[in-house]
């Protein structure tokens, strides 16, 4: 079935040194930008972490030190990448709490604030696991009958994510071809920041998701413990989470002195 879009979206998929969105960098990435009429702009690259790739890392998806030496860093490539995402939605496979954030990060990192809030972002295997409750590899040989012969390369997993999709989309017919449906439809929390840190209640007030306050308000826990704000500033938190917090906080310091 061919997607249903208003604007453009970019599949992506990510390869890394690790799986700490906070400290962790790219070594690869795939996307494939696909447009309203169907056309498709396809982009990978390899980059230089400008770290060690960690053995176990390299077992996942075979990208050593050597391979990346003499490629660009993120740095180089943020703002050609930032332009080629603009206006676009997103998909892509657990990529709601590790891609999406991850790749957020690098941008913050190289000085390009990159505005996703009005995005939409389609996690394919939110999708997959309310349906059927297996992993990329079984999805694409459960919904598209092929085998995915080079799992964990970044342009083999981001195409195979874009496939996935496409036939769930003709085996299940609650499933709406709109990607503002598919979005909310695979969003497992509603996140202020990417990575879960702060997230949105029912009322749409910005909440704690993990901790020891977790599901208290932002706001009412800087209040009463001011030095709580210091701490997740000076600790290994992903940079915006902190910029999150930080625009809570001098909310509510405007809101002070009124």
């Amino acid at each position: 079935m061919k997607l249903n879009l208003k604007r453009p979206i970019v599949f992506f998929d990510l390869e890394t040194t690790g799986v700490d969105t906070s400290k962790d960098r790219i070594v690869e990435i795939s996307m494939i930008k696909v447009m309203p009429n169907g056309d498709e702009d396809v982009k990978t690259r390899r980059i230089n972490p400008e770290m060690p790739i960690p053995p176990e890392a390299t077992a996942v998806h075979g990208i050593t030190d050597d391979d990346v030496k003499d490629q660009p860093t993120f740095r180089q490539l943020a703002k050609s990448l930032a332009q080629f995402i603009q206006g676009c939605d997103f998909g892509g496979f657990n990529s709601n709490r590790f891609d999406l954030p991850l790749l957020v990060e690098e941008f913050l990192r190289a000085g390009v604030d990159v505005d996703l809030k009005r995005r939409k972002f389609v996690d394919v295997q939110n999708i997959f696991h309310k349906k059927e409750q297996r992993t990329l590899v079984a999805a694409y040989k459960f919904y598209c009958e092929k085998d995915l012969t080079d799992a964990h390369s970044a342009a083999a997993d981001t195409r195979a994510t874009y496939e996935v999709l496409c036939s769930q989309l003709d085996r299940y017919e609650d499933l709406e071809n709109d990607i503002d449906f598919l979005a909310e439809f695979s969003e497992r929390d509603k996140t202020v920041d990417y990575a879960g840190r702060i997230l949105y209640n029912e009322k749409g007030e910005e909440v704690f998701g993990f901790g020891k306050y977790r599901g208290q308000s932002v706001e009412e826990v800087f209040r009463k413990e001011p030095s709580y704000y210091a701490w997740m500033m000076e600790g290994d938190f992903p940079l915006y989470t902190k910029k999150v917090i930080t625009e809570i906080r001098m909310r509510q310091s405007v809101a002070n002195k009124k």
